[in-house]
C-alpha cells in the first residue's frame, strides 16, 4: 500500500510529459520508441526496489538503475515545468476571450514550439546526468588549500597533508579508472595521509579488492582514518549480532593491512624536530538519524589543552554541534560524507551550489570560525548515483603555514 502514491505520481508523471513528444511529433514510432524506454527504465528500477536485499547491498547494476531513473525523471520534472505554465496560460486566455467576446468556452490547444522547447531543456539534465555515469565519476581533482594560525608550531610551516574520505569501494566497477585516482593521492607526496571515513557502502569485503592499492600509498609521517556512518555495517541485514560482530572486526584489519591507523575515539602525536600536533579521531558522530559512537571527551583525554589539533570526524555535522562549543581549541577538522550531494554548480569564486545544503551547513570546502577551521571534502568515491555532475570526486591537499607575524 505504501508504493500506491509513488506509482500514481509516476503514471501521472509519465502521461503529462508524454504531451510534449505527441504534440512535437505525429510519428507513432518515436511514440512506440519513447514508450518502451520508459517501461524498461521504469519496470527495472520498480523491481529493483521491490526485491532490494539488504544482505547484498547496493551493488552496481543497482546503482546504474538509479541512475538512469534519475536521469529519466529530471528530465520529465523540467518538461512538465514548462507544459505547466503553457497550461496555465492557455486556461487564463481561454477563460479571457469567453468572458469579453461571450463565445463558447474553447481551451485551445498546445503549441508545438513550446513542447520542443520543454523537450530540449528536459534534455539538458538527462545528458549531463548521462555524462556525470561516464566521465564525472572518475574525473578527479586535486583541491589545494593554505591554512594559516598563530599557534602552528614553528616546525610544521609548510607541512602537508592530504586527505581522503568517502571511498565506498563497493560501488566502484572500473579497477583502472579507479587506480589511476589512487594514484593522483600518491603523487602528491604529502607529509600526511588521512582519511574520514565511509571505505565501505554495506560490507567489509567490498574494501578486500583495493587493500593491496591503498596500501601502495606512502605518507612519511603516517596513514590515519576514522570510521564512517557505513563502515559499520548498519545498513545491511546480518544472519547474527555475532556475523556482524566479525564484518566489523575485518574491517579493522582491513584498515591495518592498507596502512591506517585507525583512530577509535583517540589520539596520536605527530612530531616532527622535537616539537608536536595532536592528531585527534573520533568515531562517527552525526546529527539526526545517523550514528552517535562519535567520543569527543574520550578521544582528547592523552592531549594538552594548548596542544595543536587536528580533529577527524567523519560527519561535518559534529563541528557546530561539539566541536566549535567544546573548551579545547580544535585548530583545523577533516570531514567528508555529504559527497557534496555528487550534483552541484561550482564555479570558484562565483557560484558554489548543491541541493545538499539545505540539509548541511558546512557541505563542502573550507569554513572558519575564529581560529578553528573546517574542510568538508567532497568524497572521493559515490553512493546510489553512480555519478558526479558539477561536483567533482576531491582529492584535498592542505599546507599548514605559521602565520607571519612580523610587520
Amino acid at each position: 500500500m505504501r508504493w500506491i502514491p509513488f506509482i500514481i505520481f509516476l503514471i501521472f508523471l509519465q502521461w503529462y510529459a508524454f504531451q510534449a513528444l505527441k504534440t512535437s511529433t505525429q510519428n507513432k514510432g518515436w511514440w512506440i520508441f519513447y514508450g518502451l524506454t520508459i517501461l524498461s527504465i521504469l519496470g527495472i528500477f520498480l523491481w529493483e526496489l521491490y526485491t532490494y536485499d539488504r544482505s547484498v547491498g547496493w551493488t552496481p547494476f543497482i546503482a546504474y538503475t538509479i541512475g538512469f531513473f534519475a536521469a529519466l525523471i529530471t528530465c520529465q520534472l523540467v518538461m512538465i515545468c514548462v507544459l505547466f505554465f503553457e497550461d496555465l496560460s492557455r486556461i487564463v486566455m481561454s477563460v479571457y476571450h469567453y468572458f469579453s467576446s461571450e463565445q463558447k468556452f474553447h481551451f485551445s490547444g498546445r503549441r508545438k514550439f513550446i513542447s520542443q522547447a520543454a523537450m530540449a531543456l528536459g534534455a539538458i539534465p538527462f545528458a549531463s546526468l548521462l555524462y556525470g555515469m561516464y566521465h564525472g565519476r572518475y574525473n578527479y581533482r586535486v583541491l589545494r588549500y593554505t591554512l594559516e594560525y598563530d599557534s602552528l608550531p614553528d616546525s610544521f610551516d609548510g607541512f602537508q597533508i592530504t586527505q581522503i574520505s568517502d571511498l565506498h569501494c563497493g560501488s566502484f566497477d572500473n579497477y583502472q579508472k579507479v587506480a589511476y585516482g589512487m594514484d593522483l593521492i600518491n603523487e602528491q607526496k604529502s607529509d600526511l595521509l588521512l582519511f574520514t571515513g565511509d571505505m565501505v557502502n554495506n560490507k567489509s569485503s567490498e574494501a578486500q579488492p583495493w587493500i593491496e592499492k591503498i596500501s601502495e600509498i606512502q605518507a612519511p609521517y603516517g596513514k590515519f582514518s576514522v570510521l564512517g556512518n557505513h563502515d559499520y555495517g548498519d545498513y545491511n541485514n546480518w544472519e547474527s549480532e555475532a556475523a556482524k560482530l566479525k564484518n566489523m572486526e575485518e574491517m579493522y584489519q582491513i584498515q591495518k593491512d592498507m596502512g591506517f591507523d585507525l583512530l577509535l575515539n583517540e589520539s596520536r602525536y605527530i612530531e616532527k624536530n622535537g616539537e608536536k600536533i595532536a592528531l585527534i579521531g573520533v568515531e562517527n558522530w552525526g546529527a539526526g538519524r545517523f550514528k552517535k559512537a562519535g567520543d569527543l571527551e574520550k578521544s582528547i583525554t592523552q592531549t594538552q589543552p594548548n596542544d595543536f589539533k587536528i580533529l577527524l570526524s567523519h560527519d561535518p555535522s559534529h563541528w557546530e554541534a561539539e566541536v566549535l562549543p567544546h573548551s579545547y581549541a580544535f585548530h583545523l577538522t577533516l570531514s567528508g560524507h555529504t559527497h557534496g550531494f555528487q550534483f552541484g554548480i561550482e564555479i570558484p569564486g562565483w557560484i558554489k551550489w548543491s541541493p545538499i545544503q539545505w540539509k548541511y551547513k558546512q557541505w563542502a570546502g573550507i569554513y572558519e570560525e575564529k581560529e578553528q577551521k573546517l574542510n568538508v571534502n567532497r568524497g572521493f568515491g559515490y553512493l546510489a548515483y553512480p555519478g558526479r555532475v558539477g561536483i567533482w570526486p576531491e582529492i584535498t591537499v592542505i599546507t599548514l603555514k605559521k602565520t607571519n607575524l612580523l610587520i
